[in-house]
């Protein structure tokens, strides 16, 4: 419907006056309510449907104008037929077409989510965007979070190492442990197939722990043998000795224990399959190849940490 404001303006007819009718005859309006029998009843004021069910019928509904005439709306209303949407959507203030899609079976969401973002920065025209929604939007804001709760992961296990061992450097033996750990998750993820979702990093948090545990376990009888008087050299090769059944006992009960999630079968296997298989690829990994390389860790750094405090100036003594 188009206005002719022109013409209504010389019938001396206000524009209010033609929307109000439209509006009441054609769309309805609220009156007030009444009671009838102990029931409230309400009033709509509507022309009656065979007023309203074509174009046609502008010409019986009629708008006052200021000196007191009725004219008819079709004298100042024209309409014409379009084609357009019955819902028309909006995303932050601009139009918008919502797409759903899912991954392909043996792709991630994330895998999923990268290439959709590709597809649109090449195929879309200029000036148009797009946005994630929903659980899309949440996925992309907690895969940016990652990288910090990792980091938050590591500088607890080292503040709390730190306090233990009353050292700053004693605890980056231990953390060195860690990407070892890491390295054999997302190997064996890689090796079955499996990409690195939630819950792969999920596993890979409680790796952190998992892996420091051996290596504080050498660490800590490392630093006991030399305070009895042993070299660096002979506290390492005898802590590995001395700890080597229980790491092993340890380690081998714990992956045991994680199999049935890696062969697990049935309603949410994947996620399952997911974290079993980071977290035993981690553990078996890195149960072996710390055996050999934190004691070469900390016979190195405190050697290093050693031949530091003797090329250290001594401390003068106050006159």
């Amino acid at each position: 419907m188009t206005i002719d404001r022109q013409r209504a303006l010389a019938l001396g007819l206000p524009l209010n006056e033609i929307t109000t009718a439209m509006q009441v005859m054609l769309g309805s309006q609220y009156v007030n309510d009444f009671e009838f029998n102990n029931r409230a009843y309400r009033v709509y004021v509507q022309a009656d449907q065979r007023y309203r069910s074509n174009p046609q019928a502008l010409r019986q509904l009629y708008a006052r104008t200021r000196s007191g005439e009725m004219v008819p709306l079709d004298q100042v209303v024209t309409t014409r037929e379009v084609t357009a949407p019955q819902v028309i959507s909006h995303f932050n203030l601009f139009r918008s077409a919502t797409i759903n899609g899912s991954a392909a079976p043996g792709v991630s969401s994330g895998v999923a989510l990268a290439e959709m973002e590709r597809v649109a920065r090449a195929n879309l025209p200029e000036g148009m965007g797009y946005a994630w929604s929903g659980i899309s939007l949440e996925e992309t804001r907690a895969g940016r979070q990652s990288v910090l709760i990792f980091g938050l992961a590591l500088l607890l296990v080292y503040l709390t190492l730190a306090a233990q061992y009353e050292s700053l450097v004693l605890p980056f033996i231990v953390l060195l442990g860690v990407p070892l750990a890491v390295l054999g998750a997302l190997g064996a993820q890689w090796s079955r197939g499996l990409a690195n979702d939630v819950y792969c990093q999920v596993g890979l948090v409680m790796l952190i722990g998992l892996s420091a545990k051996n290596a504080i376990l050498i660490v800590e009888f490392a630093e006991q043998l030399r305070h009895r008087g042993m070299t660096i050299v002979e506290a390492a090769i005898e802590a590995s000795r001395l700890r080597l059944r229980p790491i092993l006992m340890t380690s081998l009960a714990f992956i045991l224990g994680v199999l049935p999630l890696v062969f697990a079968a049935g309603a949410g296997q994947e996620a399952r399959h997911s974290v079993g298989t980071a977290v035993a690829g981690g553990m078996f990994v890195s149960t072996f190849l710390n055996l050999l390389f934190i004691p070469v860790l900390y016979v190195v750094v405190q050697t290093l940490r050693r031949a530091d405090r003797r090329d250290a100036p001594p401390a003068t003594e106050p006159a």
